[in-house]
């Protein structure tokens, strides 16, 4: 991908089949490249929803989001909001790359390690899972600045740990251990510190590894379902279902669970 400065882009084989142009089955893994706390200002930002953009165009396997150096990322750059010129550029710069994230149909986990506060904890929440290091601290301190969350903190944060849970977290703008952010589900799974990317990648493997186009209507379905009322969601649900019988990989799924029972399924991902 060319024009990225402070992102590094790297593959990793799921060894899964992938087609004659793009990532096919790889895992995608961006680093976050702005040493020292990869501080997310307006052009770390563009890159990253142009990663997203080329994942949502041609999906990899699966993507890993992880900051380089020490930190995940330790929030947004306090001194671009301090200026009127580019206050609101840089907060629509948070909306897009974020919503972009959000919308990778793969699936997508962030590898956190050390700081992931402020906007850098709402980047990981955009992810579909997180994977935090033994040592990794989230939180959302904006309310100490007099401010609110504005990369979707408040939207996000109660969705995954409940409304009163993010509300005394954004209240109180307290950091959190990787513990105890597992303990109210705000991550997924810690690991030591040295082995957070691995594990992402290792986990990511897997979901490139299965029947890609499946998984990618699952998570539609989960996303999709999430943002209209119960019937409509049942609906999306059911058409997917449906839609994914002209599928190979149902075709594979099916005859291989026959012949040799479940979980025996090589798929690939069409």
């Amino acid at each position: 991908m060319d024009g990225l400065n402070l992102i590094q882009i790297e593959r990793h084989s799921a060894g899964a089949p992938g087609g004659e142009r793009g990532w096919g089955g790889d895992v995608v893994v961006a680093t976050l490249n702005r040493p020292k706390v990869n501080a997310l200002n307006a052009d770390l930002l563009g890159e990253l929803g142009r990663v997203a953009e080329a994942c949502i165009a041609d999906p990899p396997g699966a993507l890993v989001v992880t900051g380089g150096g020490r930190h995940f990322a330790a929030g947004a750059e306090i001194s671009d909001f301090t200026d009127e010129a580019t206050r609101v550029p840089l907060a629509e710069a948070f909306l897009a790359s974020f919503n972009a994230l959000a919308a990778v149909p793969c699936p997508t986990i962030a590898a956190v390690n050390g700081f992931a506060l402020g906007g850098g904890a709402e980047l990981a929440m955009c992810c579909d899972f997180r994977i935090a290091g033994e040592g990794a601290v989230l939180g959302q301190p904006e309310i100490l600045l007099g401010i609110i969350p504005g990369g979707g903190g408040t939207q996000r944060l109660a969705r995954l740990v409940g409304a009163t849970k993010a509300k005394e977290l954004i209240f109180s703008g307290a950091q959190v251990p990787a513990a105890d952010a597992l303990a109210i589900g705000w991550v997924d799974e810690v690991v030591p510190d040295d082995q957070v990317l691995e594990r992402a990648v290792e986990r990511a493997s897997v979901y490139a590894k299965g029947p890609r186009v499946a998984i990618r209507a699952a998570k539609r379905a989960i996303d999709g379902g999430l943002e209209c009322s119960l019937a409509d969601g049942i609906k999306l649900e059911y058409d997917l279902f449906v839609d994914l019988f002209d599928t190979d990989d149902a075709t594979t799924g099916v005859a291989s669970f026959f012949e040799h029972g479940p979980g025996r399924a090589e798929f690939t991902g069409t």
